[in-house]
């Protein structure tokens, strides 16, 4: 596994750096699904967590978009992302039968729109969501979060296709 992955640059400003890292570890988890079958992506290798495979990752991670940028940050409604769904533990990392392709496609879409909505605020608006607390949070701090979120989830990522597959690599 070779990857062309770079790094944001050394001397950035604030905006550049945050949204630079958030693209990489973006890419990391694209990176980390090239090549593998519907069946691989879908293969449920962890029995205490059935619902972490690398489909479901990919899933989480669009619905984990949606939830900071759209929901909390814009003030939208969250009944369209099952995040929210307290009815049923972990729906954001539910597949119901979508490719690996289609989960890409639309996390691709989500980070489309969540770096449109990044490009349209500054990082000290706050959140317009009045019914969490998370929700006035700054996008500086949102952005952050993100980074954590999406790098701890492509650590996943790496031990999922390596147990997939024996693939390893980090650049």
């Amino acid at each position: 596994m070779a990857s062309e992955l770079k790094r944001p640059p050394l001397q950035a400003d604030e905006r550049t750096a945050l949204i630079g890292w958030l693209d990489l570890q973006r890419q990391i988890l694209r990176w980390k699904c090239e090549g593998l079958s519907d069946e691989d992506a879908h293969r449920s290798l962890i029995p205490t967590s059935p619902a972490m495979t690398m489909a479901g990752l990919i899933s989480h991670m669009r619905w984990t978009e949606h939830m900071w940028l759209e929901v909390l940050f814009l003030g939208g409604d969250e009944k369209q992302n099952p995040s929210f769904d307290q009815s049923n533990e972990d729906t954001d990392w539910h597949t119901d039968g979508r490719t690996l392709a289609e989960l890409l496609a639309e996390y691709e879409a989500q980070c489309a729109r969540s770096n449109e909505i990044i490009h349209a605020a500054s990082l000290d608006d706050t959140g317009r969501h009045p019914d969490f607390r998370a929700g006035s949070a700054n996008l500086r701090w949102m952005l952050i979060h993100l980074v954590e979120e999406t790098g701890r989830h492509a650590g996943h990522a790496d031990i999922i296709r390596e147990l997939l597959d024996g693939t390893k690599g980090y650049y």
